[in-house]
């Protein structure tokens, strides 16, 4: 296909298929979708050599996972509507770098999440800021959207949160590291799970999707799955964890057997959220509960990040 060409939509009789499996043609769509998707996360990454040019932690299949993630949680969107989840979950990826390999000082964390917050309140970034730069960029998109007024202050919020949440693990780690401290509880822990961005990115998502339903009952939801999403992710991560000195819910006071069982909990609790606010906002409660089962699935055999 040339550039600039029209795709046309293919016309496909699904009863002639093998078996008639409806469900593989449904797949195909899906990652036709993810496909673009890692593409376009591509092509924005290149403006930031800076930022995603370390291939071990960066690699290509970090693009493709991540586009899977939201394509499949939204198997009817195009990858248009699925292009701020998808930049924005990349960037976060970046900040994490920043601030959990990177830093050195806790005044490096904090000079990393002032510039960030400034940028997505609209202050031009600092030339050679590719972190805020890059999160400035996608503010501006984000903020052509007719649901950003009203929902700019949730999205802001939840990246305070994500900026507090992982400078305080940033603390835990470095206090550990040098025998200062032991590690959080595990409800601490899971107290702190903005650390992870879901939310911050579920909100973007939300405002350019049209941003209706009831805001409690949406951040209610979305920070449930947050915390069940932060458990699948150190169940899926325990060895890599380990490896790198990393935080992981199976290191601090609770073993397997009683990680699983919370687990089984929060996932009642997200799904019954979830269900409230799906009365007014069915797609965007359909799009949190398939992200989780999604992550359910991918953490038992992968992981996003690449070797870092």
């Amino acid at each position: 296909m040339h550039v600039g060409e029209r795709r046309t939509s293919v016309t496909y009789d699904i009863e002639q298929a093998d078996g008639g499996y409806g469900a593989a043609l449904a797949a195909g769509r899906v990652c036709a979708t993810a496909g673009e998707g890692a593409r376009g996360m591509i092509s924005w990454a290149r403006r930031y050599p800076g930022l995603y040019g370390d291939a071990n932690a960066f690699d290509a299949t970090l693009f493709d996972t991540l586009s899977l993630a939201s394509a499949f949680s939204g198997p009817a969107l195009p990858a248009a509507d699925l292009r701020m989840a998808n930049l924005l979950a990349l960037w976060a990826f970046a900040l994490d770098k920043a601030i959990d390999r990177d830093a050195s000082t806790r005044a490096e964390v904090d000079a990393v999440a002032a510039r960030c917050l400034a940028a997505a309140k609209g202050d031009a970034p600092a030339p050679g800021d590719e972190l805020a730069h890059a999160l400035a960029g996608l503010r501006d998109e984000l903020a052509a959207a007719p649901a950003y007024s009203r929902l700019a202050p949730v999205w802001l919020e939840d990246l305070e949160r994500m900026l507090q949440g992982m400078a305080r693990e940033w603390d835990w780690a470095s206090a550990s590291a040098q025998g200062r401290s032991a590690y959080p509880t595990v409800a601490e822990y899971l107290a702190n799970a903005d650390n992870l961005g879901f939310s911050f990115v579920l909100t973007a998502h939300w405002i350019t999707g049209g941003g209706e339903g009831d805001v409690e009952r949406v951040r209610e939801a979305s920070a449930a799955v947050q915390r069940v999403i932060r458990v699948l992710n150190d169940l899926g991560t325990y060895e890599r964890d380990v490896r790198t000195n990393d935080l992981n819910v199976l290191l601090l006071d609770e073993d397997r057997e009683q990680v699983q069982q919370r687990l089984a909990a929060l996932t009642g609790e997200a799904r019954g959220l979830i269900g409230r606010m799906r009365e007014d906002e069915p797609v965007l409660g359909a799009y949190m509960e398939r992200q989780m089962d999604f992550c359910a699935g991918f953490y038992g055999g992968a992981d996003f990040w690449g070797h870092h």
